[in-house]
């Protein structure tokens, strides 16, 4: 169980009752709010030890400018498993490394324990609206499966991570069977963080717009694309994580996504509240100092044969 007393613990004080103050206002203006946790954590993550982790960055896996991946090594790696993080944005924008720090700090966190980490990139909705994300996960894992012993990563035993709405690209990935794939028999779980399981555009919906522009203008066809309808339709692994402060919904999703599972498979799927936190801390604070949730996951991974 995670100790809600060290969640923030790692950074000072004044910032830690910031960011618990923003907390209950979190989804009234996300975006100032994303920013400001960003760069909290910033320093954190920048000051965290990087020897020993060799980074091979910008390694294309399809033809678009977006479609890359960093891998990063720990050295020593052979046969280890493979941590595959998938960053979020709204849909419309985001990358794998916005400012040299976040997100390579998940997957800096995730080499210093031993794993081979992926911080991937993907089309944005513009380029590549559904299931356009979903589509990028495949093509990643399938550059994986072929690649990824050559940095020590077992390539059948890899993990996909995914924040917001790389957690729906993941899910799709995942779940949908409509896709006209199924996960690549190495994937041995998934990590769905904070991820917008269910298409919205309710009126509380900050982001509105932007599943809009991802999913269609149709709004019939939201509840069949999105990944809740899928949830019994892979016996997959799955781990869900939440914050205590997250856009609008997304919390009541994930809750939502696991009882689906439960129905389908008979027992409830491991379910983390990561409390204090808001949307964009949950991952911000990857080797920042503190490791609950980190911990959580890797126990996730290492309980999956």
């Amino acid at each position: 169980m995670i100790d809600p007393t060290r969640t923030l613990g790692s950074l000072p004080a004044e910032q830690a009752a910031e960011l618990e103050r923003a907390g209950p206002v979190w989804g009234t203006d996300i975006n100032r709010f994303r920013d400001r946790v960003v760069q909290m954590y910033t320093p954190l993550v920048a000051a965290a030890p990087k020897e020993g982790i060799a980074v091979a960055r910008d390694l294309p896996y399809g033809g678009s400018a977006r479609q890359v991946l960093d891998v990063f090594t720990p050295d020593g790696a052979r046969d280890a498993d493979v941590a595959v993080f998938v960053h979020g944005g709204a849909f419309i924008r985001g990358s794998k490394s916005a400012n040299g720090h976040i997100y390579d700090n998940v997957s800096y966190w995730f080499a210093r324990q031993g794993l081979v980490a992926v911080n991937m990139e993907y089309r944005l909705a513009a380029e590549a609206p559904f299931p356009g994300g979903a589509d990028d996960v495949a093509a990643a894992v399938r550059w994986l499966a072929r690649r990824v012993g050559e940095f020590g990563g077992n390539p059948r035993r890899m993990f996909l991570i995914g924040h917001s709405a790389g957690g729906t690209h993941v899910a799709t990935y995942c779940f949908d069977p409509r896709r006209g794939y199924a996960p690549d028999p190495g994937v041995r779980g998934a990590v769905l963080v904070s991820a917008r399981l269910k298409a919205d555009t309710l009126p509380g919906n900050p982001n509105a717009k932007a599943v809009e522009a991802y999913f269609g203008s149709d709004a019939s066809r939201y509840e069949a694309d999105s990944p809740m309808a899928h949830a019994a339709a892979s016996d997959l692994p799955v781990m869900v994580a939440i914050a205590q402060y997250e856009n609008p919904y997304l919390d009541l999703y994930g809750l939502e996504f696991c009882q689906r599972l439960a129905q389908a498979r008979g027992y409830v799927p491991r379910f983390v509240q990561l409390m204090r936190h808001n949307h964009t801390s949950i991952v911000a604070h990857f080797d920042s100092g503190e490791e609950s949730l980190g911990r959580e996951i890797l126990d996730f991974f290492r309980s999956v044969p």
